[in-house]
């Protein structure tokens, strides 16, 4: 790390003093690995301010990060004794640019005197691009970040160039403290990790929702009560790069409805569901897939008791696209949201996933199941839509990770949708969802879907040779029972999907449900 390119008074006055320009010098650069990160010119506060009650002072720094900029721009920020709040606040220019050009987008987050290393616990929010000002105190901080005292040392606000114009983008940041006495922190209080279940059941859930302590819009009260009417049993909270929402959930969890706790990690190749972690955790995502760092974080993610999930492999915006592969994953979402081309994109590479498990000869043992999650960030965006609904021995944390990590679940695009899924052999023998039919290869097996709640829609089972039956459009009334006979030899696994009529021609339509894949054979 070197020195970078900046002059101007640093003394100032406490109306708020200008530090002059932070532009990026060659030398600036510091590079671990693949990833690049660039630590600015530091800004200072005289500590004799802290003297009087309730003072405050503000610096304001200005630069312009070029094309090119690495992923993360830290402006260190020398934080006296005494200081009670920190507030900051930032702008930046956005030109125009032309028509299939990225403009700027510019993110910010903080981490205090314990530094930015990656992992550490130095990290005190996150909001991306959804606040253009945040502040931290004891007692109390903006959604996204983590209250606490602001003690003395070197901060860090970091900057993400996310896109960056040819003009490039001249940001602007405001940093002001007020000093006297910290406020009494809050002890924690996080939701219960089992509500009243039904026994071995099916339930459903939602893993992927966004709160207003990330780019969302919706109170947790309000995501609590559009799952309750989403017919939710579970929800999974995914804030993107924060846990800051943890503590914001025990009031709105209760016997019917199970709160789980997680994180959306928003990386620049890729964003990841944590899903069900204990509280509390925070799982970093600075790094791209080139850095060969993703797999540190998954085990951090499971070591804290959660599941590693891609999410949405397939979506167009920048960034979204998954590259990381899917050795570490324990289940993907392969619907996200309305059921679109993406979706289409991403249940076919998920059935390809499935195919390659049982001709390299795993027999399915190491198959990564499906699961659908809403997405939802704000109205219109509806809750539970869809919403995976798993088998489990109760409605815990526990039970309904290991529902999920089995593969015991279907997707359903509302409560509305229900599905009972399985396959019989010659002598009674019998399995459901997620699960394995020993018959030898010539042995006839029936598979049967009963369904409701799908008017209109055609039933397809898909195998490891392709879709090879399609049934008759199910009646009006949204019921019906369809079944077909084949054989291990003939099919190595079988799942269902449940389709709308088709708008075009043969192509199919959307997904109303489908399941995870029952196997056949013996291993």
């Amino acid at each position: 790390m070197c020195e970078d390119d900046h002059s101007g008074d640093q003394s100032g006055d406490r109306s708020g003093a200008q530090i002059g320009d932070h532009g990026i010098g060659r030398r600036a650069l510091f590079v671990t690995g693949a990833a690049a990160a660039l630590t600015l010119g530091s800004v200072s506060f005289p500590s004799e301010a802290a003297d009087a009650a309730d003072a405050s002072e503000t610096r304001t720094v200005r630069g312009t990060l070029p094309t090119g900029s690495p992923d993360f721009v830290y402006l260190p920020v020398e934080v006296p004794d005494g200081v009670r709040e920190i507030k900051v606040a930032y702008t930046y220019e956005k030109p125009p640019v032309p028509a299939g050009t990225a403009g700027n987008a510019l993110d910010i987050g903080v981490f205090d005197q314990r530094g930015t290393e990656l992992g550490g616990k130095g990290f005190r929010g996150w909001s991306g691009g959804a606040r253009t000002e945040f502040f931290i105190r004891a007692d109390d901080a903006t959604p996204g970040y983590i209250p606490g005292p602001v003690k003395e040392g070197t901060w860090h606000i970091a900057l993400g160039p996310y896109t960056v114009a040819p003009q490039g983008l001249p940001y602007e940041v405001t940093i002001t403290l007020t000093y006297g006495e910290p406020g009494a922190a809050v002890k924690p209080v996080y939701p219960p990790s089992r509500a009243k279940g039904r026994g071995r059941a099916w339930y459903r859930g939602d893993c992927h929702l966004h709160s207003w302590y990330s780019d969302g819009r919706r109170t947790p009260a309000e995501i609590a009560a559009l799952a309750r009417a989403a017919g939710l049993d579970f929800i999974n909270t995914s804030d993107h790069n924060t846990h800051s929402s943890h503590v914001h959930w025990a009031s709105e969890a209760g016997d019917d409805l199970l709160i789980l706790l997680g994180e959306e990690v928003t990386t620049r190749n890729g964003h990841v569901v944590a899903l069900g972690t204990d509280p509390g955790t925070f799982v970093d995502w600075r790094y791209r897939a080139r850095d060969n760092r993703f797999g540190k974080y998954a085990r951090r993610i499971r070591e804290a008791g959660g599941l590693v999930v891609p999410a949405h492999p397939h979506a167009t915006c920048v960034g979204c696209n998954w590259k990381f592969g899917f050795g570490e994953a324990d289940a993907v979402e392969v619907w996200n949201g309305p059921f679109g081309p993406d979706d289409e994109v991403s249940l076919a590479d998920w059935d390809s996933m499935l195919v390659a498990s049982v001709r390299e000869g795993r027999g399915g043992r190491d198959w990564i199941p499906a699961m659908g999650n809403s997405d939802a960030h704000r109205d219109p965006d509806p809750v539970g839509t869809p919403q995976t609904v798993v088998l489990a021995d109760d409605l815990t944390r526990e039970a309904i990770q290991e529902g999920i990590r089995a593969g015991r679940s279907y997707v359903a695009e509302s409560q509305k949708v229900s599905l009972s899924f399985s396959v019989t052999g010659p002598k009674g023998e019998h399995a459901g969802i997620g699960g394995r039919l020993k018959v030898d290869r010539d042995d006839p097996v029936t598979v049967t879907l009963e369904a409701s709640g799908v008017p209109r829609c055609t039933v397809r089972f898909v195998t490891d040779q392709g879709v090879l039956f399609t049934s008759a459009v199910l009646p009006v009334s949204g019921g019906g029972v369809v079944e077909w006979r084949t054989t291990a030899q003939y099919a190595a696994y079988v799942r269902a999907e449940v389709r709308h009529e088709a708008a075009v021609g043969p192509l199919p339509g959307a997904l109303a449900a489908f399941t995870n894949p029952i196997f056949l054979g013996r291993v």
